[in-house]
């Protein structure tokens, strides 16, 4: 055996291939696949802000003659961060009310409990959700049920008889939105 070494210019021969050494090897090719495949995800939650489009742009609702003093008018607008295959759902609703004048509410058409449309009853001038029975009176605010405050409101502007509204995501009630607590049937901010 010393020969061998000796005569094969110090080199040991090469060893065989086992079964063993074989299944490690699949075994860590397969451990690295499904590490790869578990860190897509994480990685593109991880980096998506940086990557995501804030889309938030003023958008056309319509002239101001649509929309009749004292009433509210459902209206529709296109969301600018659309995608191709978001279809029929790209076309978002709001709630148009006209105060007087150029001074308007606009109303993101979600419910603020769990998100359900509310649908505008005007004989009782209320917005009522279908899905758990929250109420909110014309100017936005909870009437009752489980929401606990009143709709979000977009912004909006008015110029050349032209309403338009800022968009493209929903709006929420942001760092400045307080949680009223209600005692004794007097309202106090929460603490």
């Amino acid at each position: 055996m010393v020969q061998d070494v000796a005569s094969s210019g110090g080199q040991e021969p090469p060893v065989p291939a086992t079964r063993r050494k074989f299944l490690l090897a699949v075994g860590l090719a397969l451990n690295a696949v499904v590490a790869l495949l578990v860190a897509i995800p994480v990685l593109g939650y991880l980096l998506g802000p940086i990557r995501r489009r804030t889309a938030q742009s003023w958008i056309l609702l319509g002239p101001i003659e649509r929309f009749p003093a004292g009433e509210t008018r459902l209206a529709t607008y296109e969301n600018p961060s659309r995608v191709a295959w978001d279809g029929p759902t790209a076309n978002i609703a709001c709630w148009v009310r006209r105060l007087e004048g150029e001074q308007f509410q606009v109303f993101a058409i979600n419910c603020t409990h769990l998100g359900c449309p509310v649908r505008w009853f005007a004989p009782s001038r209320l917005f009522m959700c279908p899905c758990h029975g929250g109420a909110y009176y014309r100017d936005g605010s909870r009437a009752s049920g489980p929401p606990e405050r009143g709709l979000f409101e977009y912004p909006y502007k008015v110029e050349n008889g032209v309403i338009t509204i800022q968009a493209g995501e929903l709006p929420t009630p942001g760092p400045s939105a307080e949680l009223i607590q209600i005692e004794g049937g007097k309202e106090k901010p929460c603490a």
